[in-house]
């Protein structure tokens, strides 16, 4: 069953991978580039054959991140055969589907020869090892078998060992606890009442150190790891977008100060930050601009040591209920793009249920959405609003977009553990139905399709979460990893997406029941692919960086 020296046999292919990778590399930029320079224009309107580049890319570093995390685990005797029949299938499927065709969505498939490859240079693929794992890796009986050892390790955090320290696997045990007492109990009569996670909750976090998790000992945090913050937000997050995301809103104020603020700046907010005593909310967006954040127009203009604000911003995620804003807006007037941007840690009065946003200046309403509902979503208004010229972050004008982009790697990264975390959900909650759920005479588990959807859920999250780890790691190691948080994010959000969907198929009518927890799971995991950067946004980003 398990295929022979499989290590070295995986091993093997990534070669025969990164040949036709390099191959639609070159010609890519062949088809992008003007006197040796890749042109904007011709990238766009080669956007298909770019997104598919960041999509090949995508696999090949994800056969290399799982080479990676199973030789550790064969170094530390660790691989076993539940470990080993995850390999196998993951290198089995990845290989077929590069061969074959990447789905980037539902209805876009990405292929080789969109990137100008020929049927000659795909016989690149045509090598032993990539025959021998394509034909037999993801079989049917290597599925069932995953299966089978998966129920004898019921209660499990995770599928298989995830090749993290002793500390960081307690760390997970800690939040796995709180996440199934507090959380998960609560979650979907959350989720139905649209109700706003409750403020006991978010103490409770705050206890647990969530808000201060990766902020430096000296300003009043944890100064924990990146790849710890990708745990507390699986966890978090397998229990609850929402709960999962609340971790979210601290770490970008957090980063957004440390990076780009000033020392008194650091002293003051990062110590209110980490304890939860102030909240803070992202507030970038606005109507009409999306991602393109160089065409923002909202504007604060100096006024005596003061700025005063004006403009709209949307899609402002638990706006009401926090203390400080992280504000991006146009400082030059005369700028048309990213260069005219500031950035601001704009106080405001927490809100109530009756008074959401009593702050003279500011208004704002709710924007109803189908998930990610516990801290909900809202568009602000701006008039005169009057932030303290102290809080200019640096103190230094025109220099918001640039700490911006100081953020993303994080931000990514993290959306990323949270991608995980959800598509975790999923496959619980599927398996569990699975099992409980008779249809003629017999567990649906029994049936082969359906035991394999849960299979392919299990070898995805470990796919999605040994990509995310590596960013976290290069993160924490001062690596550049704005290509491969993006890569992370990119797969995560859609494998949370195909686990959802296929746990809601598991389901059958029921799943369309809004009573069924796997109905809110859906909704929630729909949004991964859409904030922290669009999949199509972030597979452009992708493919630029790899042609630089």
């Amino acid at each position: 069953m398990i295929l022979p020296d499989l290590l070295n046999l995986c091993a093997a292919t990534i070669p025969a991978v990164e040949t036709v990778v390099e191959k639609a590399k070159t010609n890519l930029r062949d088809m992008t580039s003007v006197e040796g320079r890749v042109n904007g224009k011709l990238l766009e309107e080669n956007q298909f054959a770019a997104h598919s580049l960041s999509w090949f890319s995508t696999y090949l570093e994800s056969l290399r991140q799982m080479h990676s995390w199973a030789s550790k685990l064969n170094d530390a005797g660790d691989f076993g055969e539940l470990e080993q029949l995850i390999l196998q299938i993951a290198f089995g499927e990845y290989l077929w589907q590069i061969w074959g065709g990447i789905p980037m969505s539902q209805g876009e498939i990405a292929r080789l020869k969109d990137l100008g490859l020929s049927q000659q240079d795909q016989m690149a693929l045509a090598v032993e090892s990539v025959q021998m794992l394509t034909d037999q890796g993801n079989s049917q009986t290597a599925r069932t078998r995953l299966i089978e050892l998966m129920l004898e390790r019921d209660g499990a955090a995770t599928v298989g060992k995830t090749g993290l320290d002793e500390e960081l696997e307690m760390v997970r045990d800690q939040f796995r606890r709180f996440a199934d007492d507090r959380v998960i109990p609560n979650a979907h009569n959350w989720h139905l009442k649209d109700e706003l996670i409750p403020m006991e909750i978010i103490v409770e976090m705050s206890e647990l150190g969530v808000f201060g998790l990766t902020i430096p000992e000296e300003y009043g945090g944890f100064g924990m790891s990146k790849a710890t913050m990708c745990v507390v937000s699986e966890e978090l997050s397998r229990g609850y977008i929402g709960v999962g995301s609340l971790g979210t809103r601290s770490e970008i104020a957090a980063e957004l100060i440390l990076c780009g603020g000033t020392e008194e700046q650091k002293q003051k907010w990062l110590p209110l930050i980490a304890s939860g005593e102030k909240l803070p909310t992202a507030v970038f967006t606005e109507p009409n601009t999306g991602s393109d954040l160089g065409s923002l127009r909202t504007r604060a203009v100096k006024d005596g040591e003061d700025y005063r604000v004006t403009g709209n911003k949307t899609w402002i995620t638990h706006a009401a209920r926090t203390d400080v804003m992280t504000l991006l807006t146009r400082t030059d007037p005369d700028t048309k793009n990213y260069s005219g941007l500031s950035m601001f840690l704009a106080e405001k009065d927490r809100g109530t249920d009756d008074n959401p946003f009593p702050t003279e200046g500011m208004s704002g309403g709710e924007i109803e959405v189908l998930g990610y509902r516990g801290m909900k979503e809202y568009e602000l208004g701006f008039d005169n609003f009057i932030v303290k010229g102290e809080n200019l972050l640096g103190g230094v004008e025109n220099r918001g977009f640039k700490q911006l982009m100081q953020t993303f790697e994080s931000a990514r990264i993290q959306t990323a553990a949270r991608a995980i975390g959800v598509a975790q959900s999923a496959m619980e909650i599927a398996l569990k139905y699975a099992q409980e759920r008779k249809q003629f005479g017999k567990q649906l588990l029994d049936f082969p399709r359906i035991s394999g959807k849960i299979a392919m859920m299990a070898v995805e999250i470990m796919i999605a979460r040994q990509l995310t780890y590596h960013s976290a790691y290069e993160k924490d190691h001062d690596i550049r990893c704005d290509l491969e948080a993006g890569m992370a994010k990119l797969l995560g959000a859609r494998v949370a997406w195909a686990a959802a969907d296929n746990g809601l198929q598991i389901h059958g009518g029921n799943g369309f029941a809004m009573e069924y927890p796997i109905s809110r799971v859906l909704c929630d995991a729909r949004i991964l692919n859409i904030f922290e950067g669009a999949a199509e946004i972030q597979a452009q980003v992708i493919a630029r960086r790899l042609l630089d």
